[in-house]
């Protein structure tokens, strides 16, 4: 049979969970997770764009543009969408969502009416997920639980 492992008296009080990444650490993903997918975004739009055909300059410089341009958004939208109140801040990360996913989709050679209706299928999708997400995790007041 299993037992729970023995918690001090301090660890019981304190309660939460255990944060196995120092501050630091922390502070280095924020820069780094939107900077590695950045790249795989841009590689896939540039692989997207060139259709399976040689790799040139201008799909190199394309895929290094739109990778900057998704890192730098989503940068900016880490920051200061967890400061929107519920409602905004679903609606923003839905439509960075849906235009992501459509912008790949018309690079692959698809209609603009293709790529909008996907695009806004995964906008309506990310926006109910987010919004519930966001609706349980507050307070009547808007108030984050932590």
């Amino acid at each position: 049979m299993a037992h729970a492992a023995p918690r001090t008296r301090g660890a019981i009080e304190r309660g939460g969970t255990t944060d196995l990444f120092s501050g630091k650490v922390h502070r280095a993903a924020v820069v780094a997770l939107p900077v590695v997918l950045g790249l795989v975004y841009g590689y896939w739009a540039a692989a997207n764009r060139r259709y399976g055909g040689p790799i040139t300059g201008w799909n190199f410089l394309f895929g290094f543009l739109t990778g900057l341009v998704f890192a730098v958004v989503l940068m900016a939208l880490l920051t200061l969408a967890p400061k929107l109140r519920r409602e905004l801040h679903a609606a923003v990360w839905a439509a960075f969502c849906g235009i992501a996913v459509g912008f790949l989709f018309s690079q692959s050679g698809g209609s603009v009416l293709r790529a909008t209706a996907l695009g806004l299928v995964v906008t309506a999708g990310v926006f109910a997920a987010m919004f519930y997400r966001f609706y349980t995790q507050e307070d009547a007041q808007g108030h984050r639980l932590r």
